[in-house]
């Protein structure tokens, strides 16, 4: 069984910083591909970030330059710092495998980043 429980959220300033995470359980975490995925109201989810198990990342272009992707293996853990954020950045972030396969029974609930003045 997977659990995916992503934190961080909340609201921040335009071009302001936050760092979001995603603690995973289960025994395979190591040799996925993860990935930070969006949802904002009426569009679809998007993949914003991903990074392989052994650590290259790729960045959506709306994003490139300002959010990182990171990961510590030992603590399951994945990372999302997001810099220099922008009001259209404004969703509910979600960690997943990337591709998301047959991880898609196993989204968390996701967290609320604001980005507004």
């Amino acid at each position: 069984q997977v659990q995916l429980v992503e934190s961080g959220g909340g609201l921040v300033q335009p071009g302001g910083s936050l760092k979001l995470s995603c603690a995973a359980s289960g025994s395979f975490f190591i040799i996925y591909a993860m990935g930070w995925y969006r949802q904002a109201p009426g569009k679809q989810r998007e993949l914003v970030a991903s990074i392989t198990s052994s650590g290259s990342t790729n960045y959506a272009d709306s994003v490139k330059g300002r959010f990182s992707i990171s990961r510590d293996n030992a603590r399951k853990t994945v990372y999302l710092q997001m810099n220099s954020v922008k009001p259209e950045d404004t969703a509910v972030y979600y960690c997943n495998r990337d591709p998301v396969g047959s991880w898609n029974a196993y989204w968390g609930q996701g967290t609320q980043v604001t980005v507004s003045s």
